[in-house]
Parts: structure tokens; sequence; C-alpha cells
């Protein structure tokens, strides 16, 4: 019995470890795979992320694009190497681009809460100008500083670069971080062009730091307070006259930020179209009139803008055409209406053919700063005003044309005007023809003036190539002729002839939008 025993608890063991061994082999059951699913609460595009009620949507573009005769992308040539006619002018200049954004959407108890981020990175080349003279002789360079033609490379100039347009928080009604101007339209400078010069709006595409509150009031109407920091694109100058070694207009003479600007919108988007209503207050707030805090300095100066925008839907013209227009004034508040990216029009030197006898050649100033002011005198505000329009057609669902405008005149009052031209030792005072000059008339006010046509191609859905042909001309009311020079951009000292100049650029783009 014992030996029988035995045998049964020992086969019953060892079926037991085979049972065991066997259950260990089998398969186990694998957890449930969390798919991406499609998410169609915010349109198309945003799918929810894994384990979570947040819906994403990654987007971007890739652009390739050729700015024919001038020095900048989507520019012209108003200013610097470009405005000199001459062998630092390109005929061309070539960028390409990437840009990837980001856009998330949560839905809460407070409504949704919305991140958004855009980031571009750049190459640009051909960005020629002229170095310091070394040794007694001139030496020429790339403004990155790399002698031509090897410049291809990134640094100061410009090559290789990366920027965060936006990088935004939106919840509850407020926008907190970088994003567009709340004073501007939609459409920024871009009425119906593809280049980054029109004057006559506020514009700045690359972002603007704010803190903004925007109340909906149903049916398309909506209205926003906003606090926007002025100092990376909405300061065109606190100029100070009598700042060392400065130029004609003397030199920007900004102190630390002490008050973002302030703005108030209205606004109305309905099926017929768009319309806002923007006012902006600006505060100017300069250094001291010399290097150091015991010189003194001027007392701040507010200045103000206004702007009306307005776009016409569903015209007669044809399926998709549309009217844009919008119009500014400003009072020592320039970068509202010659904004962030038409700034050369700000700070204008464009020198072109003369027959006057004993000039060398001719040259259009034309300078726009917020304020102007001396050693002991308050800032005086500079009054602008401006507007741009544009028609888009389309052709058919493949080809596209846009026909577009702008237009902006600047003012110095009496109190500016007489500090850059008739007050001895700063400004234009040894040019005038009464001091020994050859300048018959000090007029500091000038108007800029900007017409052109684009077309697209669209063969395919996202997928545009573009031609952009634009005419740009800067009135000045400077009469006579002015003593001179500009080394760094190869300009001799000499007797130049003041005269109204002009400029045709185009852009060639393709992009591909994703």
């Amino acid at each position: 019995m014992k030996l029988v025993k035995s045998l049964m608890l020992g086969s019953a063991a060892g079926l037991v470890v085979m049972s065991g061994a066997q259950a260990a082999d089998l398969p186990v059951k694998a957890k449930a795979v969390e798919y991406v699913k499609v998410c169609s609460l915010y349109g198309a595009g945003f799918y929810y992320i894994p384990g979570t009620d947040t819906c994403i949507k990654i987007g971007g573009y890739l652009r390739a694009e050729i700015d024919a005769n001038t020095n900048s992308t989507s520019g012209t040539n108003f200013n610097g190497a470009g405005g000199a006619a001459n062998r630092f002018t390109n005929a061309y200049t070539w960028r390409g681009r990437s840009a990837i954004n980001m856009d998330t959407r949560t839905a809460t108890e407070y409504g949704v809460v919305r991140t958004f981020a855009l980031t571009t990175f750049s190459w640009t080349t051909d960005t020629y100008a002229g170095a310091s003279s070394a040794a007694g002789s001139t030496v020429y360079s790339s403004i990155g500083g790399t002698a031509a033609p090897g410049n291809a490379s990134s640094g100061a100039g410009g090559s290789g670069g990366v920027g965060v347009q936006f990088a935004y928080l939106q919840f509850a009604g407020f926008t907190i971080g970088r994003a567009i101007s709340e004073f501007s339209s939609p459409w920024q400078n871009y009425p119906a062009n593809n280049v980054d010069l029109l004057v006559g709006s506020a514009s700045a595409v690359v972002g603007v730091n704010q803190f903004t509150y925007t109340g909906q009031f149903g049916n398309g109407v909506s209205a926003a307070i906003s606090l926007q920091d002025p100092s990376s694109n909405f300061q065109a100058g606190v100029n100070n006259l009598s700042a060392t070694g400065a130029s004609f207009y003397g030199s920007s003479d900004y102190a630390g930020t002490y008050a973002p600007d302030i703005i108030g919108t209205a606004t109305v988007d309905q099926a017929w179209g768009y319309f806002k209503f923007s006012v902006a207050a600006h505060d100017n707030h300069a250094a001291y009139y010399g290097l150091t805090e015991d010189t003194g300095h001027p007392g701040d100066r507010w200045g103000w803008a206004a702007q009306g925008a307005l776009q016409i839907k569903n015209i007669p013209t044809g399926p998709g055409d549309d009217i844009k227009l919008q119009a500014v004034y400003t009072d020592g508040a320039t970068r509202f209406n010659i904004n962030e990216e038409a700034s050369q029009f700000g700070s204008a030197g464009i020198y072109g053919s003369t027959s006057v006898p004993g000039a060398y050649e001719s040259i259009g100033f034309g300078t726009a700063p917020d304020t102007v002011f001396a050693k002991g005198t308050q800032q005086y505000l500079i009054q602008t005003w401006g507007m741009n329009a544009g028609f888009n057609h389309n052709w058919d669902p493949y080809w596209s044309s846009g026909l577009y405008g702008a237009y902006a005149t600047v003012h110095y009052g009496s109190g500016a005007k007489t500090l850059v031209c008739n007050t001895p030792g700063i400004g234009f005072y040894s040019q005038l023809a009464a001091n020994g000059g050859g300048m018959t008339v000090c007029n500091p006010n000038y108007s800029i003036s900007q017409v052109g046509v684009v077309t697209r191609w669209t063969p395919v859905k996202n997928l545009t190539f573009s031609g952009d042909l634009n005419w740009s001309h800067i009135d000045q009311q400077f009469t006579g002729t002015i003593t001179s020079s500009s080394a760094s951009i190869g300009k001799p000292s000499g007797i130049y002839e003041l005269k109204s100049q002009s400029n045709v650029t185009m852009l060639l783009r393709a992009q591909r939008d994703f």
C-alpha cells in the first residue's frame, strides 16, 4: 500500500509540474491598443492624443523663393546696400524656409483651452554689404562677415535662422503669449500680395507678446482689450538729434521698457464680410540727452493710432473674390502705419542718377520715427496716415490674381521741423543754402506710394507657384543738394542731388502647405 500511495503522490506532483510548465507556455492576452482617433470637434486634421481628451493638429509649409532686384526677402531696395544702386545691390536674394505649427485644443467646463505655436527655419543667401576700412584700404565682405562669394553661413548675415513666430495660449476669452497684434486686421499688410512691404496698416507677421481679453456678443460681433509689448515690432524710434555722432535725423535713444501699448478693438465678422476698428495708445520713453543721467532727459510723450479695416466678400466678379482695404492715422505711433515689415520706408536712403552739374549722384531721404528731440527740449510727435487695398480674383480653380496698392505720408509738425532743419549744430542746418550748404528747401515730410500685381497657379491642392511684381516710390520734399557720404556701401564723400526715387522688385515663390 505504501508503494502504491507513493506512486500516486509522485504522479500527481508530476502532473502539477507539467501543468504549470504548459500554462507558462500559453499566450497571454495582450492589452488593448490605443489607436489614434480622429477628432472632429475642431475641423479637419485634428486627432486625439492617445490616452487624453486633447486634440492636436500638426501642419506647416515649405517655401522656396527668389526676390529679384533687392537685398532683402519680400522687401525692396530703399536703404542700406540695396538702396546704393551699385555693385553691393543684389540682382537677387534667395531663401528657403520650412515652418512647423502645432495646434492643441481641449474642451473644458470653461470652454476650449487652446495652445498654438509656429516655428520657422530659414536659410537666406546673397546678403552682401560693405565692411569698414582696414590698413588704409577699404575691405568689403558680406553682412555675415565672410568674404564674397563664400557667404553661405549662419550668423549676423541672417543666412541661417530659427524663428518663433507664434507661441500663445487661449482660455476663457484670454489670449496670452506671442500672437498677431490685436490692433491688426487678420490679413495684416497682405490685402492681395505676397511681399512684406506694404505701408498703410499695422503688421507684425512674426507676432507680438500680449495679454488680451476678447468678449463675444453673438452674430459675429466681438470686442477686445489688449496690452502688448512694443519693443519688438512697434517702436519706430525716439530720435535724439543731440546724440554723439548722430546722423541728420539723430539716433534713436530709447530708455528701458516702461509701459505696454494699450489697444482696444471692435469687430464684426459675418457672411457679407469683415469690419474691424482699432485704437492704440503708445508710450514714447526716451533715455538721456547725453551719455550720462546727469545730462537730463525729456518727459514721456504718449502717442496714439486708429485704424479701420474692411473686407467685402461674395462680390459679383466670381466665387471667392474679395476686396480688402484699410486706413490708419498715427500721432507718435508710427509703426502702426509704416509697420515692421515695411520698415525700410521708415529709414529710407535710396540713390539714383542725376543731371545736376557737379553732383555725383542723387539721393532720396525719408525717416519716420515716433518722436524727435534735442538737448533741453521735449519730444515732438511725428504724424502719419496711410492706407492699402487689394482686389483678389479667381480665374478658375487653378489660377488667381491680385491687384494691390498702398500709400502713406509722414508729417513733421513745426516744432519737429525746426529741430531737424533750423537748429544750429544738429540736423540739416549746415546743409541749408543760408548756411553755406546747397539745400534750398529743408522739409522732412515725405510720402510712399506702392502698386503691384500677383498671379498664382495652384496645380494641385496646397501647392502654389506665384509671381509678385511691385513698384515703390518715395516722394521726398527736400530740394537742392547735400554733402554726404556712406563708405560702408561704397558711396564717396561728395555732392548729391536731393531727388525722389523709385524701385521695382519681383518675388517668385513656390510653396507647399500641409
